[in-house]
């Protein structure tokens, strides 16, 4: 059972900061010296939230060889982008 108490041996913050590094890496907003930053808030928010699901939905994960949503079993197939923005009811 996992209850969000976990046991101060096992805490790593290494699968994280990857998550971090590959967003900053692949979003250029969380660069320095770039001109693509937000100016305002919900755009950076937008941006984010269209990053994360194309990264669990649409990009195959190298070694897991299928996407993240597929491996935790909330999709049964590679997503387009159309089709992300379309289940987002923003049709392309």
């Amino acid at each position: 059972m996992r209850d969000g108490r976990p046991d101060p041996a096992h805490i790593s913050t290494s699968h994280i900061e990857r998550q971090n590094l590959t967003m900053r890496m692949q979003m250029r907003r969380f660069t320095r010296l770039t001109n693509a930053f937000s100016k305002k808030l919900q755009n950076l928010q937008a941006a984010v939230t269209l990053y994360f699901a194309w990264y669990n939905f649409c990009r195959v994960h190298q070694t897991l060889r299928v996407t993240p949503a597929m491996e935790a079993g909330i999709a049964d197939h590679v997503w387009t982008v159309s089709e992300l923005l379309m289940w987002a009811g923003n049709p392309v």
